[in-house]
């Protein structure tokens, strides 16, 4: 294999880390790791073959998957038969033109991360982490017996799908009753360990650092960089899919900080090795009430000081002590980044409207689109500027949210568009009255 990849701290400190190694942080300086690839060696394929290998998409290697067609981008060492996939990656990305203009930008894409195995984003670094895990383990070398990660419900839906499929035992730790039914339900139905804890995700992490420092069970959250390694392709995908010619502006949902990063590390790598000739800029997109990073940002970074993070339809970045904002701070940073909030009535509303022009938005995507229309609003991104949403989950596992808007019961929110069903009685000249009256309305 010509390609190789390693860990190294994020803080420069000497010394290279396997990436097989149950190491999360540096021994040093206690900072993150990042897996780092050999570049030079990337470097020596051409930018226009590197275009044409993942224009092959998902077959042959790829075995049916967008994360690993571009297998030497990101774990190159894994050997093909350790390879845990579900077909992830390869998602839609959807212009969404009549959406764009009601939030005042005329060329939006969203690109649909929850048209996935599981329904998000996270399956894209779930195949990576634990196929690693899986050749750990199949090798002998590795006292690895378990995975486990906090979650506030995608993580632990993805590792849960994950780990069944390759036979590994996954211990999940949740906050009781701050996620939704079909989140809650989906590790259940894989098997799973499912610990619903009396504590909100902030105390759920903190628990499961202390439990995987026994190293017999692996860390499977966001701060474990194999998961970045997986979910940086969406980035890649998405100037893929664009012709190779970056957007003006990426907008995400952002909670732990793990995908900010993520995102960067992919299109930086594009960059550098010649398939795109210039960077986006990246907004991060936080629930007013989860809104640690926004916070830092008004301060220039100067230090994040963690908050209680609130009640917020939006629950998956319902995350008051994000572990990876070293990391997504830099990532702003190198791509000249912007950090907006948006309130429940915004994220609603948005949500709203993505739904009426077809789309069925999670309420996290709703926090990214209210974003996009309070940026455009302050006149930050053009109306003419092309922006790609990401789209991190699937609305189906929201459910919950979107009954009570259209019943109007959803908390700190004007359901401006809602849409109950109509109760008639079965007479069919009552039915062309009432038809009549909506159409004309």
């Amino acid at each position: 294999m010509p390609y190789s990849a390693w860990y190294q701290c994020i803080r420069g400190c000497p010394g290279r880390y396997s990436v097989f190694d149950v190491i999360y942080r540096c021994p040093a300086c206690g900072g993150l790791l990042e897996v780092v690839h050999d570049m030079a060696a990337l470097a020596e394929r051409p930018a226009a073959e590197w275009r044409a290998r993942f224009a092959q998409g998902a077959g042959a290697d790829g075995r049916g998957s967008g994360v690993w067609a571009k297998r030497e981008w990101v774990l190159p060492q894994i050997r093909p038969e350790h390879i845990v996939t579900l077909g992830e990656g390869n998602t839609p990305l959807i212009h969404a033109p009549r959406l764009g203009r009601g939030l005042g930008v005329d060329d939006l894409w969203i690109k649909q991360c929850g048209v996935s195995h599981t329904g998000s984003f996270k399956d894209l670094g779930m195949t990576v982490l634990v196929s690693a895990v899986n050749q750990m383990m199949a090798e002998g070398h590795s006292p690895v017996r378990a995975v486990a990660c906090a979650s506030t419900g995608d993580t632990s839906a993805a590792l849960a799908a994950y780990a069944a499929a390759a036979g590994i035992p996954a211990i999940v730790f949740l906050p009781r009753g701050k996620i939704s039914t079909a989140q809650l339900i989906q590790p259940i139905a894989h098997g799973a360990h499912v610990l619903a804890l009396d504590t909100d995700f902030d105390g759920c992490m903190r628990i499961v650092q202390e439990v995987t420092r026994d190293n017999s069970i692996y860390l499977a959250n966001s701060m474990n960089s194999l998961r970045v390694e997986g979910q940086k392709t969406v980035g890649i995908e998405i100037v893929q899919q664009l012709g190779w010619e970056a957007p003006d502006w990426i907008v995400l949902p952002s909670g732990n900080l793990g995908n900010i990063s993520a995102l960067a590390k992919g299109l930086a790598m594009a960059h550098e090795l010649g398939l795109i000739e210039r960077l986006p800029r990246l907004v991060a997109a936080q629930a007013e009430r989860a809104n640690p990073l926004y916070r830092a940002y008004l301060r220039g970074f100067d230090r994040l000081e963690p908050v209680t993070a609130g009640p917020t339809a939006a629950s998956a970045i319902r995350i008051g002590a994000p572990v990876s904002y070293e990391k997504a701070v830099a990532a702003l940073r190198a791509f000249d980044g912007v950090v907006e909030q948006a309130s429940e009535d915004e994220l609603a509303e948005a949500a709203a409207l993505a739904d009426r022009a077809g789309l069925y938005a999670c309420p996290h995507t709703g926090v990214a689109l209210a974003v996009v229309a309070k940026l455009a609003r302050q006149g930050i991104i053009r109306r003419e500027q092309r922006v790609v949403v990401i789209s991190t989950a699937h609305g189906l596992k929201f459910s919950e949210f979107k009954v009570a808007y259209h019943e109007g019961t959803l908390a700190d929110a004007v359901a401006r568009h809602r849409n109950p069903p109509i109760e008639l009685p079965a007479d069919a000249d009552e039915v062309r009255r009432t038809i009549e009256r909506r159409l004309a309305m």
